[in-house]
């Protein structure tokens, strides 16, 4: 086998997250007076964290203690809500089981808080992915390598038989970080032209295609 190990990036990937995290983003908004944002304008701001995202949303200038307040909320809201609209992409349920039939062993890094990462895995993809690690203290969120290193420890696998999976420019350069090959996804939060800018070297547009790409390199 050329891969043993599949490293999969979590929002925009695995989970279609967009809609929960909005509503999470503009309950935050509403509450501290501010603008609501749109679900382009929200798709733009994820891949670095919540915090990020949150500083992000809220109007240019705001004070610190203001972006402390929206993210709190955030939180809240977010821990409470978060599978409401979320869902595994149509695809993902079959690549998973394919993958897990030819002993492909299979982990979640997200930026993503933690808790919420290990819960959304337990709800959708416990029967497949066995480790899911989020942005938790003394693991730098992506693209530094920590997450994944975390991950491949924990499965027993090397770097060298390893495949990183996902969809924006923080997961390639998360991939490049980590020293692993690297597999696009434009059926996520970005698409194929803005993944090609960012430098993408291989793009796949649906998960029976990173199906047959993984399974032709392991035969």
């Amino acid at each position: 086998m050329r891969y043993d190990t599949v490293i999969f990036d979590l929002d925009g990937t695995l989970l279609n997250t967009l809609d929960d995290l909005a509503g999470s983003v503009n309950f935050a908004m509403e509450s501290c007076g501010f603008p609501v944002r749109t679900l382009d304008e929200i798709r733009c701001f994820v891949g670095n964290g919540i915090n990020i995202l949150i500083r992000r949303a809220v109007p240019e200038g705001t004070q610190e203690e203001d972006i402390d307040k929206a993210f709190e909320l955030f939180k809240q809201h977010y821990g409470n809500n978060c599978v409401v609209k979320t869902r595994p992409y149509d695809g993902i349920m079959d690549l998973l089981e394919r993958l897990s039939k030819v002993g492909i062993k299979m982990a979640i890094v997200s930026n993503k808080v933690d808790f919420a990462v290990k819960e959304l895995n337990n709800r959708f993809f416990k029967d497949y992915i066995s480790v899911a690690v989020g942005e938790c203290e003394n693991v730098r969120r992506k693209p530094a390598p920590d997450s994944v290193n975390k991950a491949l420890e924990q499965l027993g696998s090397v770097r060298e038989k390893s495949l990183y999976v996902g969809d924006s420019d923080v997961d390639i350069a998360t991939a490049e970080n980590s020293g692993m090959d690297c597999v696009s996804v434009s059926w996520g939060f970005r698409d194929r032209k803005y993944l090609k800018e960012k430098g993408a070297s291989v793009i796949v547009d649906a998960p029976e295609k990173l199906a047959e790409y993984l399974l032709t390199y392991n035969t």
